[in-house]
């Protein structure tokens, strides 16, 4: 829901129990929207299973209807797309609202720039709140006109590519997957190789997804290129299970005496592994079985015990890799014995809030020691006292501080909870399930 439109949902949660079961959370958001938008762009039909039914991936896939592309719902989670190829995009005729996804929208800025035909991307008010120079200034280097609003935010209006744009080879000064990819997808369309480099390695969820549909790619840690001029020929696609959605349950489990839960078909991608890595290192007892392949993808079921957790120093090498999870992260780090130091994680601050704030007010509501730093926080362990939190719209805060009141001494309400279905549908229901002990008021404006 997008958060133009005041919210109606808030999370309460009664303090205490513990998480148990065996629990499947939904599909992979950011390999949701990559598989609609390669099976758009794909020579043929494509059919895609365990497709994320969250409001962002659903903006993704009704941007790609529109121009073109034709959809069938076997069911909520399967789609069968035939694709229009990589030269068959017509003009929507319609602006391209977003929602709340950056995903859709830097990645889809990338595409638009190489079309004959103008666009405009846009969103929600956080959206359009979100940095989006990152994109469209290596973009512009490529050849692609894009009009922004004050301080390069959208609305995106995109101008026809008057002639195939040119490749670059482009150093990127984050580490991120939006950047690249968008990057990259405009290089589908250029004259030459188009390279990206980066400071570190980010999802790779481009590259793996665009390899299966036929495309050469070069990748390698911090770096990925394509050759303009290739197709994409059309497959069918197994979604895995979200990494970040199993995070809220992991870290709920972690920090719950006498949890143990088991999460099957997690995606185990080693460029989003980082919270499971963190969480071991704060002494979480966690094991991985059956690990497999799904859709190019590597998966495991991920079994969560209650644990004692302590503070760390968070590696540098994990924060790129765990930076969606930070802020359920942020829960555990206040249930530990001790301080939680993070630091390099400025990308926080314009996610779909500033996660760092966000975070750190709402822990010192709840009765904790949290210190905003300019790249990350100091998290003190202690006491949750429970009370009222804001998660600002943000469904990761949302989440998160549902989770927490796991070891609250008094109940905790969350207010503005309705961007939680743009990742995480059916949270409330699958989280009940496991134990929480949650409820959700609806309030009419």
């Amino acid at each position: 829901m997008s958060s133009d439109v005041l919210s109606v949902l808030s999370y309460h949660v009664a303090p205490g129990g513990r998480l148990s079961g065996r629990h499947r959370v939904p599909g992979d958001k950011s390999i949701s929207h990559r598989a609609v938008m390669f099976a758009a762009l794909a020579e043929g039909t494509s059919t895609i299973t365990g497709f994320l039914d969250g409001e962002d991936c659903l903006c993704t896939l009704r941007a790609f209807e529109a121009m073109g592309a034709t959809v069938a719902r076997l069911d909520r989670t399967t789609l069968r797309i035939t694709g229009v190829g990589i030269d068959g995009l017509k003009d929507p005729g319609t602006v391209l609202d977003v929602g709340n996804s950056g995903t859709s929208m830097r990645l889809m800025c990338g595409l638009l720039a190489a079309q004959r035909f103008g666009s405009t991307l846009t969103g929600d008010a956080s959206l359009r709140r979100r940095p989006m120079k990152r994109v469209t200034e290596p973009l512009a280097q490529m050849g692609a006109t894009i009009h922004t609003q004050a301080g390069g935010r959208a609305p995106l209006q995109i101008e026809p590519a008057a002639q195939p744009l040119n490749a670059i080879r482009y150093h990127s000064p984050v580490a991120s997957a939006q950047v690249k990819s968008s990057i990259l997808l405009a290089g589908l369309y250029a004259k030459g190789l188009t390279e990206v480099h980066e400071p570190e390695a980010s999802r790779d969820h481009t590259e793996r997804m665009l390899s299966a549909f036929g495309v050469r790619v070069e990748a390698r840690e911090g770096y990925a290129a394509v050759q303009g001029g290739q197709r994409l020929r059309a497959i069918d696609i197994e979604v895995p299970s979200d990494i970040s959605s199993a995070a809220f349950l992991m870290v709920g489990a972690a920090i719950a005496p006498g949890s143990d839960v088991t999460l099957d078909a997690v995606g185990l991608n080693p460029t989003r592994t980082g919270v499971i890595h963190i969480l071991k290192a704060m002494g979480a007892r966690i094991s991985i079985a059956n690990e497999r392949t799904i859709g190019g993808e590597p998966v495991g079921d991920v079994r969560i015990l209650g644990s004692a957790l302590h503070g760390i120093d968070i590696d540098p090498r994990w924060v790129a890799s765990a930076i969606d999870e930070f802020p359920a992260l942020f829960i555990a780090a206040a249930c530990a014995r001790g301080e939680t130091r993070l630091s390099g994680a400025a990308e926080l601050r314009v996610k779909e809030s500033d996660r760092i704030s966000a975070m750190c007010n709402g822990l010192r509501a709840l009765g904790i020691d949290a210190v905003a730093l300019a790249d990350g926080a100091r998290i003190s362990g202690g006491r949750l006292r429970g009370g009222s939190v804001e998660s600002l719209g943000d469904h990761r805060i949302a989440m998160s501080f549902a989770v927490a009141a796991l070891r609250a001494e008094q109940p905790i309400t969350i207010r503005d909870c309705d961007n939680v279905a743009t990742s995480f549908p059916g949270f409330s229901t699958l989280m009940q399930a496991a134990g929480l002990r949650l409820r959700v008021s609806t309030r009419h404006p």
